[in-house]
């Protein structure tokens, strides 16, 4: 299935650019016989000066410098405000897969800026879609989520960090034009913003693949059975799965969730924290102070409430997560 190039799509605006710089560093440092991985950033407002850093850490590795297009902004295209329930709504950009890549491209990877490829894309570059038009992480949301979306209780929830894409079926199928034409029936307003329109429209087309290409960082910050309790999913791994794509990375993604900061702001204690930071010390930015997180005085006391109390902590979390977050996106659309 490998095509002459290897297509590897970002979505970064300028804050972004130096979490994005170590996703970059370790695709290229861990896929050296990958000479043919084409990368395309789809940036908005980004510096020249980040974009020179960037450019500079391909020319490091010796590969072709990335191909730097501006975002198409989402709300220009619709004429109308764009609520984003999570991100940056500079990510809707890649819904336009069609004005980047022209009839010859077949396959695309996206990768959010926020992953860390620590072995080679090879195996999942060359995954058989079987007629589907993305293979993607099932995400771990409650039954609760789905109705927001238009979904079956039991469809698929995906993670949208990680994407390979067929693009003939993404045209054939008409997907921006479905996305855009979501977002306007729900006036702006998406339960996960880009990630909840995709799964409206993708959810029947994608097929799921190991959790070891997009390792989620809930993964080691809670238990197994701390993380079911917390977010209650539908259709998703067991715990043999998780245990066993933990054995075998290849993408690790260091998701957002109430308990743990960032790899790249004070205060995270992930598993996987010093190996991001490692890649970090890689970039132009590596010497650079950690972001500081400002949390509200309502999210510092829940916090110190966790810290003490984690199990009843957990549980009033969880009615919150599973049940009163998609009531409240409900009556948001």
């Amino acid at each position: 299935m490998e095509q002459n190039n290897i297509n590897v799509v970002y979505a970064a605006d300028d804050n972004f650019i130096p979490v994005m710089g170590v996703s970059i560093v370790s695709l290229l440092k861990n896929n050296r016989d990958m000479s043919n991985i084409n990368v395309t950033i789809l940036a908005t407002n980004v510096s020249e000066l980040n974009k020179q850093k960037v450019n500079d850490l391909f020319n490091k590795y010796d590969r072709h410098l990335p191909r730097w297009i501006d975002a198409t902004n989402i709300e220009d295209t619709l004429g109308q405000k764009v609520n984003q329930d999570r991100g940056s709504v500079s990510q809707y950009a890649r819904i336009f897969l069609n004005d980047i890549f022209n009839e010859e491209v077949d396959r695309v990877l996206y990768l959010d800026c926020d992953t860390l490829i620590v072995d080679s894309i090879r195996d999942l570059w060359n995954l058989d879609l079987q007629g589907n038009t993305i293979a993607a992480l099932k995400d771990s949301f409650s039954k609760y989520y789905r109705k927001n979306i238009s979904l079956d209780q039991n469809d698929i929830m995906f993670n949208s960090g990680v994407m390979l894409i067929d693009m003939d079926k993404w045209r054939q199928n008409k997907i921006e034009e479905k996305v855009l034409n979501f977002i306007k029936e729900k006036n702006g307003n998406v339960q996960q913003g880009d990630q909840g329109v995709l799964n409206a429209i993708l959810s029947k087309k994608t097929l799921p693949i190991s959790p070891s290409y997009n390792f989620a960082t809930v993964f080691t910050d809670l238990s197994y059975d701390q993380m079911v309790k917390y977010r209650k999913p539908v259709s998703f791994y067991s715990e043999d799965e998780i245990i066993e794509a933990q054995q075998d990375l290849h993408i690790i993604h260091y998701t957002s969730h109430f308990f743990s900061p960032r790899p790249w702001q004070e205060g995270c204690t992930n598993k996987y924290l010093n190996l991001w930071l490692d890649y970090r010390k890689m970039t132009p930015w590596g010497n650079e102070k950690l972001d500081t997180v400002n949390n509200s005085f309502k999210k510092k006391k829940i916090l110190d409430m966790y810290k003490k109390m984690p199990k009843i902590t957990l549980f009033l979390a969880s009615i919150f997560q599973v049940y009163l977050r998609p009531i409240k996106n409900r009556f948001n659309n």
